[in-house]
């Protein structure tokens, strides 16, 4: 492939805050990535970027990656060793390099990357809390997200399934505003919130429709030594915190927990995953960041059984690649995740059906989400008119 040009600029992101991105020119046209930013970012993800965003540009422009002979998928190993970038920038300039890779092959990304079925599960987030959200008179849920989970033979129906859920819970929750994600803002505890979803389930039950109730908990965000809450205020040791977490697993009959514990504690989530008997997916975020090594450790502790999958949490297309493969092998689910200051750029939608993805994790109203689950939707579409 033949790189007329390289270029990086500053954008945007849906929290207003800059973020990058990057463009690629070929004789086959331009083809740019904008990254996405992070809110709660665990201590395992990789530096967003290695030096401040204009010098991180000011490098980018600079790049001569022509004389790598950039043919395939595996030719990002050349770019890794040749370039040091941080997180957001390397994802940014990997995923348009595999854009115009595509192009050169005439084909779309996802067919590239040997994509041809688009069964994949809509987890939506649809209320906000923790790093997420703002207060509302001086409350809001501790835990960071509340998800509607979606999962039929049709992704246009998981969509449309968690949009019904959205507008009911809230209608349930009285709720006015939304954080950047678009999930709803609410002083409401957590409990309080999975009461309402528990209704909402129920609500569309009786229509026929079955959709399942997850949490990210984001426990790192109010872990120091111990767990403190605030609304209500408790405070637990690892074995409450467990304890805590598995009740309401029970309770709810909640389907998807993602980081119950704080990032180190590969022990604990092993011990929840053994409670709940693989009834329920524990997911790891911050405890394996898109690091092949750390979800090898936790595999080997039987720590989890779902990953979330982020590909500027390690920057290197490569790696990702290479923890998808690892969760597979291992029958580990995969999710692939939004962030919290995200941009209309839908890479991630291809990712998911390029490398079958379980589940695509992103919010359920707004452009910045939507723009992930229209693509897809597109993508299915169009594998169904080919067949």
């Amino acid at each position: 492939m033949k790189i007329k040009k390289i270029g990086a600029k500053i954008v945007k992101d849906s929290r207003n805050e800059d973020t990058i991105l990057v463009w690629i020119k070929t004789s086959k046209g331009k083809f740019f990535t904008t990254s996405p930013s992070g809110k709660s970012k665990g201590n395992y993800e990789v530096e967003s970027y290695l030096r401040d965003l204009k010098k991180e540009i000011e490098y980018i422009e600079k790049l001569k990656l022509s004389e790598l002979n950039i043919e395939k998928f595996e030719d990002l190993k050349k770019v890794e060793k040749y370039v040091k970038l941080g997180g957001n920038s390397l994802f940014a300039l990997e995923a348009s390099l595999l854009k115009a890779l595509a192009k050169e092959n005439e084909k779309e990304l996802y067919e590239f990357l040997g994509g041809k079925k688009t069964n994949i599960g809509s987890v939506g987030n649809a209320v906000g809390g923790g790093l997420h959200s703002q207060s509302i008179n001086n409350k809001k849920p501790d835990f960071q997200e509340f998800h509607f989970i979606s999962k039929t033979d049709n992704f246009y129906h998981n969509v449309k399934i968690n949009g019904i859920a959205y507008k009911i819970i809230g209608r349930l929750l009285s709720s006015k505003y939304k954080n950047d994600e678009g999930a709803w803002k609410t002083s409401f505890s957590n409990e309080e919130i999975l009461e309402k979803m528990k209704l909402v389930q129920e609500i569309m039950l009786k229509k026929g429709i079955e959709i399942n109730i997850g949490l990210d908990i984001a426990s790192d965000s109010f872990f120091n030594r111990k767990y403190f809450y605030k609304n209500p205020n408790m405070v637990f040791n690892k074995k409450g915190q467990l304890e805590y977490i598995k009740n309401l697993i029970k309770k709810y009959d909640i389907f998807y927990i993602e980081d119950p514990l704080e990032e180190n504690d590969f022990e604990g989530f092993s011990y929840l995953l053994k409670e709940t008997e693989d009834k329920c997916l524990i997911v790891g975020d911050d405890l394996i960041a898109t690091n092949p090594e750390r979800l090898k450790k936790a595999i080997k502790k039987n720590s989890i059984n779902a990953v979330i999958i982020k590909p500027n949490q390690i920057g290197s297309l490569i790696k990702m690649k290479e923890t998808i493969a690892i969760a597979k092998k291992y029958n580990i689910k995969t999710i692939i995740s939004h962030r919290s200051g995200e941009t209309k750029d839908s890479t991630i939608a291809d990712f998911a059906v390029g490398f079958g993805i379980d589940y695509i994790k992103t919010g359920i109203y707004g452009k910045f989400r939507e723009s992930k689950l229209k693509k897809i939707i597109k993508i299915e579409r169009d594998l169904k008119n080919r067949h």
